[in-house]
């Protein structure tokens, strides 16, 4: 009886130490995590999970906060694979909140891959369990969650190709949606006092105002974030709020006060020494001084622009760079300085491999090239063109075409600057691409809602506390006195990191066992997963699913570019602006 004891003392400390040891590495994990270091945070969760653990709780934790790990490192397949493991397994467990909290870190994750369908299936879960426990900062969440995958799919579809006031009725109806499930958000958190929640709020709802072409709504959100973010001393959101201020202002044509606010952008950049950022408020301020026909302070703001994209390296964003200095530059008249920046902006055009860019710069050096040579002809009758731009490329005439210029019309159609503009600056700037670790727009003491739900997490720190308890020791000597050696059952587990045994196998019948699982399944359930495989059903192998492919991003420039709509918007004028320009020539005999 005694070496009996001994034995089952041996083996119940060996297990302990197990237990301690995962736990261990999942806390060191959870410490490097929230000092923002995720890469050594992830390798100490894996390790966790190699070493094992018998208690589903510690093990749906690490779940969740690997999955938050992947998230912020931008590995999404990876982030997608933990939060569905923390998803069954919480649900297997009936654990409620955990399946709340999960649900939601998938349907996040699925908005990131474009898999909007799917993220709105696990957004509807979370609401309707938080709603079911009256748990109202959790249906906040899950509120304000509903409200980016519809904005994001609403969004993805206006700029596949749409331009504005051709939406297509899907996008409108997904923004509109986007707009509700914010404003029922808004309810919510105000009613919970929870002001940095409404900052965050007020700047997304504004966001979709803007994406609807309802400006005016746009600028009342806006300031309001603004507000909000003064509050909190947040100038990383201050910066953004003026910025949205500015692009919505444009619409209105209240060229003046956009202005001052990219002003107001321009200079939270430097104190916050972004110089992408500061790059990109100057580019909006040399587009603005245009749409105000102030070249010279356009120009400026463009060198300016070209100065900071020079140092960060950023080809595209010089090239950007030298257009515009084109541009407002042959506007002036100085045709010889345009087409040096315009032979700047081929070689970029070539070396980039931006086939539309390089035509359009063929054609602008063309055009000036005969600008100059007309200059030069003493038989050059000015009168024959609507002004001495007449003869620029098709991006230069939509320079020349703003409302004030209504000369030039003959060259440019009937469209004018500001119905260009309107096409660029719609592909807003994501109000949270810059809060993925939700720490910007926190109070000092914050408020029970006032954590992001971008990564709603379980501290694996909680369960530590168990290890205290007598009786927990105690439960973990019974489990592994109990513990069969039943190795096909350990290797078919859909959990890795979970060492099996009787104790802890889950409450409900496996899969194969289909008529006594749907007697002991919750309606609800079956109901979420169903829809959850039909829209999967696509995907045989969504481990493998591929994240969105990297595009090449002008980091220097805003998000509302002017540029690659108006190449798209004046394309279709190329050849009536070949014909116009061989026209002239040969009005003047030229070769």
């Amino acid at each position: 009886m005694d070496d009996w004891s001994h034995v089952c003392g041996v083996f119940a400390d060996f297990t302990l130490r197990m237990e301690s040891s995962c736990l261990d590495l999942a806390l060191e994990g959870e410490r490097l995590c929230k000092t923002g270091d995720y890469r050594a945070g992830v390798s100490f969760f894996e390790s966790a999970i190699q070493v094992g653990t018998e208690d589903l709780q510690i093990l749906s934790a690490i779940y969740s906060q690997l999955g938050n790990a992947y998230f912020h490192l931008q590995e999404y397949n990876k982030a997608l694979e933990y939060h569905r493991h923390d998803l069954t397994l919480t649900r297997t467990i009936g654990d409620e909140v955990g399946e709340a909290k999960a649900s939601g870190n998938l349907g996040n994750t699925l908005k990131l891959l474009g898999r909007y369908d799917e993220a709105v299936v696990c957004c509807q879960r979370h609401l309707e369990i938080t709603r079911a426990i009256y748990d109202k900062v959790g249906q906040a969440r899950a509120l304000y969650n509903f409200g980016n995958v519809y904005h994001a799919k609403g969004k993805s579809i206006c700029w596949s190709g749409a331009e504005p006031g051709e939406f297509s009725e899907e996008a409108r109806i997904a923004l509109r949606k986007a707009a509700q499930y914010y404003e029922a958000n808004l309810h919510l958190v105000t009613e919970l006092g929870d002001r940095a929640a409404q900052g965050r709020t007020y700047g997304n709802l504004g966001n979709t105002y803007y994406l609807l072409g309802d400006f005016e709504n746009a600028v009342a959100a806006h300031e309001k974030r603004l507000l909000i973010a003064k509050e909190f001393g947040d100038r990383s959101a201050e910066r953004r709020a003026h910025c949205n201020l500015g692009n919505a202002h444009i619409f209105l044509k209240q060229f003046d006060v956009a202005a001052g606010h990219y002003k107001r952008t321009l200079q939270l950049a430097r104190v916050l020494k972004d110089k992408a950022v500061e790059a990109q408020a100057c580019y909006s301020l040399g587009n603005t001084y245009t749409l105000l026909q102030d070249y010279e302070r356009a120009i400026d703001y463009h060198l300016k622009h070209l100065v900071i994209a020079q140092d960060l390296s950023d080809r595209v964003g010089e090239g950007r760079a030298y257009w515009s200095l084109g541009n407002a530059h042959t506007a002036l008249g100085n045709h010889e300085q345009a087409m040096q920046f315009a032979e700047k902006h081929l070689e970029i055009a070539k070396e980039t491999g931006d086939k539309s860019s390089e035509a359009t710069a063929r054609m602008n050096l063309s055009d000036l090239r005969l600008a100059v040579g007309l200059k030069s002809n003493p038989n050059f009758h000015p009168f024959l063109f609507g002004n001495t731009n007449a003869n620029s490329s098709a991006l230069t005439g939509c320079y020349q075409g703003y409302p004030s210029i209504p000369e030039t019309r003959d060259t440019i159609g009937e469209d004018s600057f500001f119905d260009v503009l309107s096409r660029f600056q719609g592909n807003r700037m994501d109000e949270q691409r810059c809060t993925l670790d939700g720490n910007s727009h926190l109070p000092a003491h914050p408020s029970p809602s006032s954590v992001p739900p971008v990564a709603e997490k379980k501290s694996v720190s909680e369960r530590e506390r168990l290890y205290q308890d007598p009786g927990h020791f105690l439960e973990l000597l019974a489990s592994s006195q109990a513990r069969r050696l039943d190795d096909q059952r350990v290797s078919m587990t859909p959990f890795p990191g979970l060492r099996v045994n009787t104790s802890n196998q889950p409450c409900t019948p496996s899969t194969s066992n289909t008529d006594q699982a749907s007697s002991e399944q919750p309606e609800g359930d079956d109901v979420f997963f169903d829809m959850l495989v039909k829209c999967q059903g696509s995907r045989l192998n969504d481990q493998r699913c591929a994240a969105p492919p990297p595009t090449t991003k002008a980091s220097t420039v805003p998000d509302e570019d002017f540029f690659s709509l108006i190449l798209r918007s004046q394309s279709n004028r190329m050849e009536e602006q070949r014909f116009v320009t061989c026209r002239n020539s040969c009005l003047f005999g030229l070769p």
